[in-house]
Order: structure tokens, then sequence, then C-alpha cells
């Protein structure tokens, strides 16, 4: 997937006429809808695919996944909200090359009916629809724990990408919630939600370890959720992630804090010319997001090449 262009004048459109008509932006979960939608359903789904194209020979993998429990509903209504936004900074800005931008939901796959939605990587505004589609289930355990390890175990076993072979590039992914992941990769919840015969559990750390081959691997905690700033959650994705742990004041300000950690990435600003955009194209976001991106700018982390599977430290096989 990842052909065609991103149109704001369609994007704003289909806006004019939901307004118009009374209809919602996530009218499938509105609707009352309790499975994952056939597009957005991971059950036997081969691969997810960022490929280059004549039209985008440099593509550029992004994935969004955002807890869709409790407080976290939010989330995708602000992205689609300020979805022009974040094209706006990654193309007009040149950010990033050729971007597909791929969005998900997770929620707790031990008591909600649709814990794991992925979408396709798109280029244009079938990104949009793919965010329409996904069920706002609102659910989760209440334990602290979501199942964001089933998510990064699809992300990392059914997804390819072309920057990685052609370019030895890692994609970007973005996880964006309140809650640790479980300890480990559950094979019967992989067999029932993916359909994987996965044979035996896989640590979250080896997992994050695969993940890291493919993929620069960040966590967005916005303070409003419900376990917003909480120590022990950010604790433990930090063992995890290192400083791509980010904390955002204002939950308005993702798709900023998305667009700009990419540019970081990709080398392509430094964060003060970052903020400075923010001002140029009328955000009122800018200190939220340098506040929240002062930890990559300290670590001065760009994104590094990917690593072949197989290799690096003992123990990161697959299973």
């Amino acid at each position: 997937m990842g052909s065609g262009r991103w149109s704001t004048d369609v994007y704003t459109a289909a806006a004019n006429y939901r307004a118009a008509s009374g209809t919602s932006a996530f009218a499938y979960s509105d609707g009352g809808a309790r499975k994952a939608h056939p597009a957005l359903d991971p059950k036997g789904v081969t691969e997810r695919e960022s490929r280059d194209s004549e039209e985008h020979p440099l593509s550029t993998p992004i994935a969004v996944l955002f807890d869709v429990t409790g407080s976290m509903g939010g989330v995708p209504r602000v992205l689609q909200t300020k979805l022009p936004q974040l094209l706006g900074l990654l193309t007009r800005k040149g950010y990033a090359t050729d971007p597909h931008i791929l969005f998900g939901a997770v929620g707790d796959a031990t008591c909600d009916r649709v814990p794991l939605q992925i979408g396709q990587f798109e280029s244009d505004n079938r990104m949009d629809e793919d965010l329409a589609r996904i069920v706002l289930e609102g659910g989760g355990g209440g334990q602290k724990r979501e199942s964001y390890e089933l998510a990064m175990y699809f992300m990392s076993r059914h997804t390819a990408l072309d920057s990685v072979p052609k370019r030895g590039r890692r994609g970007y992914l973005f996880l964006i919630g309140d809650e640790m992941p479980y300890p480990r990769v559950n094979p019967k919840e992989v067999r029932r939600f993916i359909g994987d015969d996965l044979k035996e559990p896989i640590s979250t750390e080896a997992l994050i370890a695969e993940l890291q081959r493919s993929f620069e691997v960040y966590y967005l905690m916005p303070a409003a959720a419900g376990w917003g700033g909480d120590a022990e959650i950010l604790t433990r994705w930090r063992e995890l992630l290192g400083q791509n742990v980010l904390e955002l004041d204002d939950l308005d300000a993702v798709c900023e804090t998305i667009a700009l950690t990419v540019g970081l990435g990709e080398d392509s600003i430094d964060l003060d010319e970052g903020l400075a955009d923010l001002v140029e194209v009328g955000s009122a976001h800018h200190a939220t997001v340098g506040r929240a991106l002062a930890p990559l700018q300290r670590s001065a982390v760009v994104r590094g090449p990917a690593l072949p599977v197989g290799t690096g430290e003992p123990g990161n096989e697959r299973l």
C-alpha cells in the first residue's frame, strides 16, 4: 500500500459533508460496532506493506497505534481533526520523504472484544478512512496494563517495509497510551486475534529488541489520561525504550509531537527549527511539544540503520 497523495481539499470536503449531514467521523464505532472492521481486522493478515513506487520512491513508514480504552478513547478523534497539520508538517516542511502512515488501535486482549485493530500504510486520504473505521471500545481491564505487546508482535512480524532492505532505514512506531504492556506475548491471544501458531511466550523485552530491527519505537503518554504521569508506568516504559518515552502535557499536541519526532529522526530539523515551524503554521502547542521532545534533543538521538533479524544480542531470535 502507500499509493496516491494526500489532499487537504478532499479532507475538507468530507469534513464539511459530515458536518452538514450530522454524520460522525467515527460512524462505524458510533453506530454500535462490536467487532473490528474487516479493513482493520489483523486476523489472518500476512503483511501490512510500506512499499516504494514510482510515485513514492523513498517511502518513510510511520505507524501510530493508540490505546482506545477508558480515558484514551478521545485520541483518534483528536488525530482525525488534525490530520492536515500532521501531513503538512511531514510533507510541505520536508520532515520526511514519501511518508506512509498507518493507524491502529490497542485494547486489552484479556477482556475486550476488539483488542487490536491495524490499518494499512497509506499516503493519501485513505488514512482518514482507516481512522473512521476504528472501534472506540472504551474497555480495558483496569489493572494498569493493556495489550501493547500484542500490537508490537503484529508490527514486528506482519509488516514489510521497503525502507529496511533497500536503504537500511527503520520506520517509526508511535504507541500512545497511559498503561504498561503485559510482561510477555501470550500464544493463545496471538492465535485468537492474529492467527499465528506461536510455540511459546515471548518476553516483552525480547519482542521489543526484535521490533527495533525495523522500527524506532516511541511511547507517548498524555498527562490528562487516566494514568497520566504515573511513576510506575513511566519507569517500566523507560526500562523498555529509554529516552523514547515522551510525556505530553496536552493531547491536542499529539500530531505536532509526532511530526517533529520524525523530523528529528530524519535529521531534517533540530528542535528549535521544528518549534519555529509550529509558530509559523499557527500551532498553539510549541511549548508543549518542546517539553515533550526535550529528552530527544538532549540525547541527540537520530534514526539508526535497521538490523537484520537474527543479529544483535543473543536470545533475540524469532520463536
